[in-house]
């Protein structure tokens, strides 16, 4: 996926073009060649889990178990303090807003410092903060802590999600996020009902510094990360970003299958068009990465409807399972995204984003039979496998359109819009299902789903002008 680094040669072993081995690229850094991102041929598997995959592991669940186990136990504690609903709400808004925030001055922080500098930065808001909690419950301080808290597990979820991109070779890149899915979603399935577990029959004060040192511990693991020099004095010379240097883009039109000259022009043209490494505003405006978004956020806004609403949906007989659906769906998501990282590192990632919208708008039209247990079950397993195939196809395409030194852009883009589409998600449900029900508001909802669809055969039509990577 990247070029090597600071000696991890073995993690992107390259080929010469031809005889199905991936076409390379110009790396961004002075380690040699990077190669382009597409199916790997079935003789071409370079080392998936090396020892910089593992810390980088050891840095998300650590960040991951400190953020899940507060979500619940913060709003809880504020309530019992006395300071009201109102107060819970705004604890759980603060952390949301200022999650968002921090998705979005990340990337230009990774350019400016690097990676790991700003990763333990983003540790070490998360984990700090919490400790706070344990000596104070007063509003101000628990909003304060949330918003701090936010901003860190803003920061983390780029920084790292960047640097992961970069440990992960080209050819595994699906299946390398996929299992990186699969890290960080048991610890959290695990933290979230531990916390409340552990606040009602422990206290809320262990709980807090558990938080804490979860994530401060996570630190430990840093230091033996891939180091990466900032942006600015990797490329001194010429525009920085997504196009890297002039002969990279030179250099992606002439090798690889060749097709008709037109097209080979307009792919360096593509390139040469994209944000900068710290362009997230240029990001959302280069419709190559805007398309992923756009049909990721249809997704995620289902995501959010059903996690706020389905408890609230569910008649008498549906009561007793909507908690095994709940349970279910994120499982199936799981391993739907594993599957569909190892068949895009084999076929392309491309082709796996319709048919994962389809799947999701389906399980959401199954979620209409709120009358019916076998109906939520079944739609809940049926939008957990779109959900995570949706998932992994959609970061694998976007982030087979940058360079390493876009990295950055893409995880803020992506995580932007998976905030974006379940907070949108969410409250755009409660005011239609106020004025129709919960049922035909499933219904509008899957079809919203479908109307993605005109972007995703866009994009798919442009990749085949283009010859993109993410084919």
């Amino acid at each position: 996926m990247a070029p090597s680094v600071n000696g991890m040669s073995t993690l992107t072993a390259t080929e010469t073009p031809g005889a199905g081995a991936p076409a390379t690229l110009p790396s961004d850094g002075p380690h040699g060649a990077r190669p382009v991102a597409g199916p790997a041929p079935a003789t071409y598997r370079p080392r998936l889990v090396t020892r910089a995959l593992l810390l980088r592991f050891a840095s998300a669940i650590g960040s991951a178990i400190s953020f899940y186990l507060l979500l619940s136990v913060v709003p809880l504690f504020a309530k019992a303090a006395g300071a009201g609903e109102g107060a819970a709400g705004l604890a759980t808004s603060a952390l949301t807003f200022a999650a968002v925030a921090g998705e979005l001055v990340t990337p230009r922080l990774v350019t400016r410092y690097g990676h790991r500098k700003v990763l333990a930065a983003g540790l070490v808001l998360l984990g700090a903060p919490a400790l706070l909690l344990a000596v104070s419950a007063s509003t101000a301080v628990i909003v304060t802590v949330c918003v701090v808290r936010g901003l860190g597990f803003g920061v983390t979820c780029v920084a790292g999600g960047a640097l992961t991109a970069s440990i992960i070779p080209a050819e595994r890149r699906g299946e390398g996020l996929a299992l990186l899915g699969v890290v960080i979603g048991v610890p959290s399935m695990v933290a979230l009902p531990a916390g409340l577990w552990l606040a009602a029959h422990i206290g809320y004060a262990p709980v807090f510094a558990a938080g804490a040192v979860s994530a401060l511990a996570a630190l430990a693991a840093v230091p033996g990360l891939p180091g990466r020099e900032p942006a600015a004095r990797q490329e001194p010379h010429g525009r920085r970003g997504y196009a890297g240097r002039r002969g990279c883009a030179t250099r992606l039109g002439s090798v690889g299958r060749r097709g008709p000259a037109s097209r080979r022009r307009s792919a360096v043209a593509a390139k040469r068009r994209a944000p900068g490494a710290d362009g997230v505003v240029a990001g959302m405006r280069t419709p190559e990465l805007a398309r992923p978004c756009v049909i990721f956020s249809a997704t995620t806004m289902a995501a959010g409807i059903i996690v706020t609403f389905l408890p609230l949906a569910a008649t008498r007989a549906t009561a007793g399972v909507v908690a095994l659906a709940l349970l279910i769906q994120p499982a199936a998501s799981t391993l739907t995204r594993w599957l569909a990282g190892r068949h895009g590192d084999r076929h392309g990632s491309a082709r796996l984003i319709i048919p994962g919208v389809v799947v999701s708008a389906g399980g959401i039209l199954m979620l209409a039979l709120t009358t019916e247990p076998a109906a939520v079950i079944g739609g809940a397993v049926v939008f957990g496998a779109g959900f995570g195939v949706a998932q992994n196809a959609t970061l694998s395409v976007m982030y087979a359109r940058v360079p390493e030194s876009g990295y950055g852009t893409v995880t803020a883009l992506w995580n932007l819009a998976y905030d974006a589409g379940m907070g949108l998600g969410a409250a755009g449900f409660g005011v239609v299902a106020a004025q129709t029900g919960y049922p035909v508001s499933f219904v509008l909802t899957s079809a919203l789903m479908l109307a993605a669809l005109a972007p995703a055969l866009r994009d798919r039509r442009a990749g085949r002008a283009t010859r993109s990577p993410g084919r």
